[in-house]
């Protein structure tokens, strides 16, 4: 699974959500094969080589042309949280389609 994690600046809040997204994944079984953190400029450029973007609920919409090309893009509300991540992926067509 290709990961992108994307926020404001892509420094400290997208590191923590990797840490969390990395754990997410890990409990739900699904292995990583590439995971970066960035932020929302370089995120936007890049989503679309990804399998999945995490990003604060309130950066949705800078994602609309990834979400129009097929990539899943999952919006946190804490993105301290593993359970969240893992929960909202699980909600996913992605994860669904994978089992």
């Amino acid at each position: 699974m290709r990961i992108l994690i994307s926020c404001a600046n892509g420094s400290g809040t997208s590191l923590m959500m990797m840490r969390s997204a990395e754990k997410a994944m890990k409990d739900l079984g699904i292995k990583i094969t590439k995971i970066h953190h960035c932020s929302i400029s370089e995120g936007k450029s890049s989503a679309t080589q990804y399998d999945v973007v995490f990003t604060p609920v309130n950066f949705l919409s800078m994602f609309d042309q990834a979400v129009k090309k097929g990539v899943t893009v999952v919006g946190i509300k804490n993105v301290m949280s593993a359970k969240e991540i893992g929960e909202k992926f699980s909600e996913t067509d992605l994860y669904k389609n994978r089992k």
